[in-house]
């Protein structure tokens, strides 16, 4: 234990604990206002929707989620958006960085990662290990009691001599060309900052590599209602973070509405830290299991032990589960202190006359699915599937040559399938960059595809039960907000959206060429309603803001979500002088 200070108030902290998880157990639901006057705290827990920003040792837009805390820091309450003052004299001083040849990188430490970067390690290959935590396991490993499989594979990473572990590291952006480890063709050139998250000068490193395996995960969907952006009100994967993470509950009495299986361990954890549980609303059907039978059993039973320890859990403290209800208004002055609940007809629509006001609620978790992280993948110009998932080929390749992706970004499966499919990146990996690992590749190479081919029928099922249903915009007021960043509601959204011929929910036909948006239009849209272009840039609002905008609101996330910089960078970071590039000791490819 040691001491930092809250607003001038000494408050005592653990180690690894996060700036977030002290602020609320010192009794804070929110310590950011934004530029219109609003109260924000967390919300989505992982560092994408920038809600929680603090001052920390006087420097603000510091995620507090994300920023583990240290003896002696300065935790502050951050109004508006200010800038950061550093003394001329001094500026800000950067550890000298690295440049260095690495046959594979892989950027993520979650289940997919892991596997990735034990097989490839496994096959031969020296393997780079990437990810923002302080030790290896992701969202997934870091909230889960650690069982022996779970352990023993952190472990494994930890001490195998082939992976070197980049803890508390940020990818912040891709380019093409650096090691060609093998005499092949392209090569990717990481670009890396590790040090305390959002810190001014933090260490910069450059990795070359022929192979670069993306396991980067997921972040919760949230769907808007009013009184969402209340502080209390947090995505499910911000309170299990918080709960399995931190050993810190959200709120005392919680509500938890969403739909999908993941709601279950949320409402679970939240038990095990303290929480009360008044109640767990799933907006769509759990019968719809029930459609495929055969295929839920054969594909889904490794899942079935898991889901009854769940539900014997609920059972046994009395929370009561109600199907085809969600929460459709959150209610208070500086945080939620209230919401409303109702029944949903088949598309989600409120069925007149059956809301009712729950009391006396100090946080909501609501949780609509999962959002995949695509930046690093857009940015190195992976083709999608669907608009919305890296497309990959049986062996995890994406459409840029050395380029794999494994886990979430490829669909969402859970855990399982994650790290089947990292085992094939890392094999496949192996295989472009140490030729001598071929038949051991070829070798382990089925075990792992059958697994994948499973786990992806499961995600089918997963999806087909728990689609995200059209009429949740039913529950919009004209001044809900949409945009959470930019405080934009959804009667400037809609109007907008009308005068750029778009239609949207409300069926509009759209303008006299049926509703496209050219490229400028789009332009001018974002620009007068400034959807997107806040802090998040759409983490948190695109997918929303496209459904209540109609089809053509938003442009192809392969153009409009392509970006050189990935992730949040202070710009003392991009001006501090990098170190000189040694010359690399693997072979260049003569052409």
């Amino acid at each position: 234990m040691f001491r930092v200070t809250v607003d001038g108030a000494e408050r005592w902290a653990r180690s690894g604990q996060t700036a977030a998880a002290v602020l609320l157990a010192a009794g804070r639901a929110s310590w950011r206002t934004t530029r219109g006057g609003r109260p924000r705290g967390v919300f989505c827990g992982i560092g994408v929707c920038h809600d929680c920003l603090v001052v920390v040792n006087g420097v603000p837009d510091v995620r507090a989620c994300r920023r583990v805390v240290e003896a002696g820091d300065r935790i502050e309450t951050q109004e508006g958006t200010p800038l950061p003052c550093f003394p001329p004299e001094t500026g800000v001083d950067a550890p000298e960085g690295t440049v260095r040849d690495v046959p594979v990188v892989v950027v993520g430490a979650g289940p997919a990662g892991l596997a990735a970067a034990l097989a490839a390690a496994g096959a031969g290959a020296r393997v780079a290990l990437v990810d923002e935590g302080q030790r290896p396991g992701g969202q997934f490993l870091r909230q889960a009691a650690d069982g022996p499989e779970r352990g023993a594979a952190v472990r494994a990473v930890q001490e195998h001599p082939c992976i070197e572990w980049l803890p508390r590291c940020t990818v912040w952006a891709l380019e093409p060309g650096g090691a060609s480890c093998t005499g092949t063709d392209g090569g990717w050139t990481v670009h890396v900052l590790q040090g305390p998250a959002d810190a001014p000068g933090r260490t910069a490193h450059t990795l070359r590599t022929a192979a670069l395996v993306l396991c980067t995960g997921a972040y919760d969907r949230a769907l808007p209602f009013p009184g969402w952006d209340l502080p209390g009100v947090v995505t499910a994967g911000a309170a299990q973070a918080l709960a399995k993470g931190q050993r810190t509950a959200i709120g005392r009495r919680v509500v938890v509405s969403g739909t999908g299986p993941f709601l279950l361990p949320v409402a679970s954890s939240l038990l095990t830290v303290g929480a009360r549980v008044l109640g767990v609303y799933e907006a769509g059907s759990p019968a719809a299991w029930l459609r495929t039978p055969v295929a839920a059993l054969r594909d889904g039973h490794a899942k079935l032990p898991e889901l009854l320890t769940y539900a014997a859990g609920l059972a046994r403290h009395r929370v009561p589960y109600r199907a085809r209800q969600a929460v459709v208004a959150a209610h208070g002055r500086e945080r939620v202190e209230a919401v409303t609940v109702a029944r949903l007809t088949a598309d989600w629509r409120i069925v007149p006359g059956t809301e009712r006001r729950v009391e006396d609620v100090d946080a909501v978790c609501v949780g609509y699915g999962f959002t995949p992280q695509l930046e690093l993948a857009l940015a190195a110009g992976c083709a999608l599937r669907d608009n919305s998932w890296v497309a990959v080929d049986a062996w995890q390749r994406t459409s840029v040559p050395g380029v794999y992706a494994a886990g979430e970004p490829t669909g969402i499966g859970g855990a399982a399938l994650a790290a089947a499919e990292g085992e094939l990146a890392g094999l496949a990996a192996a295989r472009r960059t140490v030729p001598a690992a071929a038949a051991r590749v070829v070798a382990r190479a089925p075990a792992a595809r059958r697994r994948v081919v499973a786990g992806r029928r499961f995600a089918r099922l997963l999806a087909a039960a728990h689609p995200v249903r059209d009429g949740w915009h039913t529950w919009l007021g004209e001044d809900t907000l949409v945009c959470r960043c930019e405080e934009v509601p959804y009667g400037v959204l809609r109007t907008a959206a009308g005068e750029r011929g778009t239609g949207g929910v409300d069926g509009g036909a759209g303008g006299p060429d049926g509703g496209s948006l050219a490229a400028d239009g789009m332009c001018t849209f974002k620009l007068t309603t400034r959807v997107g272009l806040g802090p998040c840039q759409g983490r948190i609002c695109a997918r929303n803001a496209a459904a209540l905008s109609g089809p053509d609101a938003l442009p192809d996330p392969q153009t409009a979500d392509r970006r050189p910089i990935a992730q949040p960078v202070r710009l003392a970071d991009l001006a501090a002088p990098g170190p000189v590039p040694p010359t690399p000791p693997y072979r260049e490819d003569p052409s």
